[in-house]
Order: structure tokens, then C-alpha cells, then sequence
């Protein structure tokens, strides 16, 4: 096969510049090796033609001994340019994912702290990776999302994630990069077959690709395929999601109870991704389904990492996971700032002079009483249930007490659910 001239990769190149507004930075994930060198060096040239402002970006994982070579390889690299680099060297910790999703992580956290929102990150993945992908969430048993492989492009923390190439081979950019005299750092942990991706593209694929010669691009193009379904089913559950929808992370349960289980957990997962939360394991959503008619006053909890859902009062709840609470009261001279475990607080009391006395902060502990202005005294319990405040909010609460007199009911920052008589909380900042 003659090399593939640069002409298409550099055309690819400028159809993601004309996406990118003006003023914004292009940055390029630099690792080093052949993908994602070709990719600076083309880039540097469509940068420069079209006068955008240009950067790399180097995580060095350290997990290896090449580590070092591949930082010096950017730097030089780079350096002939003329681009900018960043190195971020980061210490990879795993929880539970396993060596390479620590990777992935650190690496993302690197990108979040380097490149500022409304910016563009350009990622040097390829067909061959998309098909890869595709191939082992289809051994995980994932869903049409996971079968979407890499989405072309993607917003993540304000940042515009893009990969340019993924229509292209491993070997149309190999061909190219050899035509170039390009050099690079090849990855020896490559050819290790212990990891899953390394045995589907030294193994698995060329067997595939020895019977079938298109299955790279068929199993990319099915990759596409699944992302425009998924896209589009995504669309549709927005719809339904605005008409079930009673509050911020917050479903009508029963009407959602009534729909068929394949419609209720798009719905679910949908909800999740919206919230930018992690979406829940086939076993706790089933669990989390079952539970949606449970009794009024029953208070249902399904957590799963990085999430947690709560049925209530025929009303679905998701929401990041609420930390345990500290045994906690502090002082309070009635100015805001003071600190509190949920934030400070930006509140400034105001109190008749009788009430003037020390002010303390502290949560809920049952049997607090308010004098309401035009109501009179007012159990705390009481207008608590009047109001149907969930469970777990009323146990986040904060009284302001005068000795034994209870001043006002309180929502960090500066929410004030009531105020007694002769108190008055002002917001301020």
C-alpha cells in the first residue's frame, strides 16, 4: 500500500479547527507515541495556517521505565515545533479498576487541571482503538451506549474532547508517519497480552481480519452506528424525562413505575447522565426499579460508587452520595462566613435586644420550637412534615439558638427555611 499523503489527515484537522471558536486553545494529549506524534506535528501545521494557538499536554504515568524517554521524546518534539508543553507527572492509586483505569483517571484529572473550559483537547485515537473498544464492551456485555465505542466528539468539564482521526487505520497513519521520517517512543507494555486491548489487536483482530479484511471499519462503522442510536434514544428520554420530572434530580416514582422496564431504565440512566453521575450496575438498578411502589412513609436507598437514588413519598431522588455528618455546634456572633461542616454559611441575624444573647449553630436534635411571626409557637417537627422535606435533608439542617430559644431553621449557604419572631437573616455575598 503507497503511504497516505497528509492531505486527508491534515483536512481532518482543519474540519475540527473550523469547529473551534475563535480565541479558544487547541491542545493535544502528547504520549509520545506514533498516534499521538503524528498528530502534534500535523496539527502544528493546520495551527499555524489557520493562526490558532496550539499546546500539548504530557502525563507521565511513571509505571514504567521507558517513562522517562517518552517525556524526553515530547520535550523534543515540541521543541522543534515550537508548542508549548505541559508535563503533569502523576502517581497512579487504584481503586479497584484495575492498573489501566487508574491510568485513565489520573490522566483525565490532568487534562481537567491544564486545560481550561471552552478550550479544545485533540485525542489521538484511531479506527483500529474504535474498533478495540467496541469489541471488549461487547465482552463486558455493555449496553448500546457502551457499544458506541469513542464518540468523535464530546464535552467533558467545559472542555471540547475530540478526536480527529477516528476514521482513520493504524496503518494509514503508520504509512504516513514513516513517509514523514517521523520518530516516536514505542510503548514495550504494547505487546503485553495480559491486557485485554493488547491480546483483541495482536491476536484477535488479525484473525478477524484475515477472514473478514474490512472488520476494523465494519466494527467501527457499527461502533458509529450505535452512537447515533444511542444519540437519538438519548433525545427521546429528555423528552419524557421534562414531563415526569418534579425538581433537580427528582422523578414523579409512580408514573415512572408505570412505564414498560425497557423505557424505565433508559429514563434512569438518562437522569444519571444529565446529573453527570455514574450510572447504576444492571443488578442495583433492578433493584432500585422493584422498590419504586414501596410504601408512602418507606424510605428506599440504593447506592452504588459515585451515586446513590432514594425513593420517598412516591418520588425518586438522584443524587451524589451524602457523607456522614461530624458530631458538630459552633459559636455564632451572627455575621457570615463562619465555617460549618456543609459550607460557610453567608447569613447576617438581625434580633430584637432581648434575644441578643450568644448565638449557637448546631444541627437538629428533635423538639425545637419556634414562635412564627402572625403564627405563634410552632413545633419544628411539625412544619417539617407541613412542608415534606425529604428524611435525609431534615437530618441537614442547622438551628440557630439563643440558649434554649430557637432563632431560625437554616440551609448552608444562605437558605432560611424559618425565622423566628423578632430575627431576621439577611443573604449576604
Amino acid at each position: 500500500m503507497a503511504p497516505q499523503p497528509p492531505k486527508r489527515l491534515l483536512r481532518l484537522l482543519h474540519d475540527a479547527l473550523a469547529e473551534t471558536p475563535p480565541g479558544r486553545c487547541v491542545w493535544v494529549a502528547l504520549s509520545g507515541g506514533l498516534d499521538s506524534s503524528l498528530l502534534l506535528m500535523l496539527a502544528a501545521e493546520a495551527c499555524q495556517d489557520s493562526g490558532q494557538v496550539l499546546r500539548a499536554l504530557h502525563v507521565n504515568h511513571g509505571l514504567q521505565a521507558a517513562a522517562a524517554d517518552f517525556e524526553t521524546h515530547c520535550q523534543q518534539l515540541c521543541q522543534r515545533l515550537g508548542v508549548p508543553l505541559t508535563v503533569e507527572r502523576v502517581a497512579i492509586e487504584s481503586r479497584g479498576e484495575g492498573v489501566e483505569g487508574a491510568a485513565r483517571r489520573a490522566r483525565y484529572a490532568a487534562f481537567a487541571q491544564h486545560v481550561k473550559p471552552g478550550d479544545a483537547l485533540w485525542l489521538g485515537q484511531h479506527q483500529d482503538d474504535q474498533a478495540e473498544t467496541l469489541l471488549l464492551a461487547a465482552l463486558r456485555g455493555s449496553g448500546i451506549r457502551g457499544l458506541a465505542g469513542m464518540p468523535y466528539q464530546r464535552e467533558w468539564q467545559g472542555i471540547t474532547l475530540v478526536r480527529p482521526w477516528l476514521s482513520i487505520s493504524r496503518q494509514t497513519l503508520a504509512d504516513t508517519a514513516h513517509a514523514m521520517a517521523l520518530t516516536w517512543c514505542e510503548d514495550p507494555t504494547n505487546r503485553d497480552i495480559e491486557f485485554d486491548r493488547n491480546r483483541l489487536r495482536h491476536e484477535v483482530l488479525p484473525m478477524l481480519t484475515q477472514r473478514w479484511p474490512g472488520a476494523v471499519r465494519s466494527l467501527a462503522k457499527s461502533a458509529g452506528l450505535a452512537g447515533e442510536a444511542d444519540t437519538l434514544l438519548a433525545s427521546y428520554a429528555a423528552e419524557e424525562l421534562a414531563v415526569l420530572t418534579l425538581g433537580t434530580g427528582c422523578l414523579d416514582a409512580s408514573a415512572l413505575a408505570a412505564l414498560p422496564l425497557p423505557r424505565q431504565r433508559l429514563l434512569v440512566r438518562t437522569l444519571c447522565q444529565q446529573l453527570r453521575l455514574p450510572t447504576p450496575p444492571q443488578a442495583r438498578l433492578a433493584s432500585l426499579l422493584g422498590q419504586l411502589t414501596a410504601a408512602q412513609d418507606a424510605q428506599v436507598l440504593v447506592e452504588w460508587p459515585g451515586a446513590q437514588a432514594r425513593v420517598w413519598r412516591r418520588r425518586l431522588y438522584l443524587m451524589t452520595p451524602l457523607a456522614a455528618l461530624p458530631d458538630w455546634q459552633a459559636p455564632w456572633n451572627g455575621e457570615p462566613g463562619v465555617s460549618t461542616p456543609l459550607g460557610p454559611l453567608q447569613l447576617r441575624l438581625e434580633c430584637d435586644a432581648y434575644l441578643a444573647e450568644s448565638f449557637m449553630l448546631r444541627w437538629r436534635q428533635g423538639g425545637e420550637v419556634l414562635v412564627l411571626p402572625g403564627r405563634g409557637r410552632r413545633d419544628l417537627k411539625r412544619l417539617l412534615q407541613e412542608r415534606a422535606l425529604p428524611p435525609w435533608e431534615r437530618e441537614r439542617l442547622i438551628v440557630v439558638m439563643a440558649g434554649e430559644r430557637c432563632l431560625g431553621v437554616l440551609q448552608p449557604p444562605a437558605y432560611v427555611l424559618w425565622q423566628a419572631e423578632g430575627a431576621t437573616f439577611h443573604r449576604e455575598g
